[in-house]
């Protein structure tokens, strides 16, 4: 049989029979992080790097909405692996295309080729750096705030989303929000302490955003982009709180959150209607 070109080669359909569930091992004695890699963006090079991304996960659109809003579309590379996985992990199949960098057909491939024998999680995002041939990152904390801040030689943002005035605020957020919000949400379900932060979590915002737009003040910020793809992710039980339910509304109407947000790929149903307009109360700036 002929070798397909590496542009049109794609992984075999998900087959739990025959590969498993995925899952992580860990070794309780294995110190590394679950996300192992951690590289930081340090040259602002059009072309040379690519996010591996996937449409139903949460951290990963974080980062093509600060791709957006950062103004890096044609800087920074972006494809989607599959929606399903089995025990091969995440995998390029016809729905979104292959690899369009190296020809993988398996995300894996990307972290076996950095690290021979990798033994951990393979995640989206993951950011390959075409320079080195590995991949760079998948820890998406670090990476929303280098995609960011570090092109802004080589690219204009359209919006500043990690100014340096309000990072002590963004990061404040974030030691809240990310247990109480982008965690707890899925533990709410099985959880009654979860549940009770996650709620009390949206009573807070509530109240907060009765009288600003966003969460920081007039101005959009990773604050916003952290907790609006949870809020996306969530439910019903949204429209119970109005402001941040407007505030979430709000912020669908602008394209790069809306251009990346495909409900159908969500675990859960979306029941809510998100073109309602959202009318905000007087006096929050625009």
């Amino acid at each position: 049989m002929p070798r397909l070109p590496r542009s049109s080669r794609l992984a075999s359909p998900v087959d739990t029979a025959a590969y498993g569930e995925y899952r992580v091992v860990r070794d309780p004695g294995d110190p590394r992080p679950l996300y192992r890699f951690a590289g930081r963006i340090t040259e602002a090079e059009a072309g040379r790097y690519h996010v591996y991304a996937g449409w139903f996960c949460p951290w990963a659109q974080r980062i093509t909405i600060t791709i957006e809003l950062a103004g890096l579309r044609d800087v920074v590379g972006v494809s989607y692996v599959d929606n399903a996985r089995d025990g091969r992990g995440w995998a390029f199949r016809e729905r979104y295309g292959p690899d369009p960098v190296n020809g993988f057909t398996l995300l894996r491939q990307a972290y076996e080729a950095t690290e021979p024998g990798f033994d951990g999680h393979v995640s989206v995002p993951t950011l390959w750096d075409r320079a080195t041939g590995r991949v760079l990152s998948n820890e998406y904390k670090t990476l929303g705030i280098d995609l960011a801040t570090r092109f802004r030689s080589i690219a204009a943002p359209a919006v500043d989303t990690y100014p340096e005035a309000l990072r002590d605020e963004i990061e404040a957020l974030d030691e809240w929000l990310n247990p109480a919000v982008n965690h707890g949400a899925h533990k709410a379900a099985t959880d009654p302490e979860a549940r009770t932060a996650l709620l009390d979590a949206f009573a807070t915002l509530d109240e907060r955003l009765s009288t600003r737009r966003y969460l920081t003040g007039p101005g959009i910020t990773q604050a916003d982009v952290r907790l609006w793809v949870t809020l996306a992710r969530y439910g019903e039980g949204l429209a119970d709180y109005p402001h941040l339910w407007a505030y979430a509304r709000d912020l669908y109407t602008v394209p790069a959150f809306r251009d990346t947000t495909d409900f159908s790929t969500f675990g859960t149903p979306n029941v809510l209607d998100w073109t309602t307009p959202a009318e905000r109360p007087e006096g929050i700036p625009a």
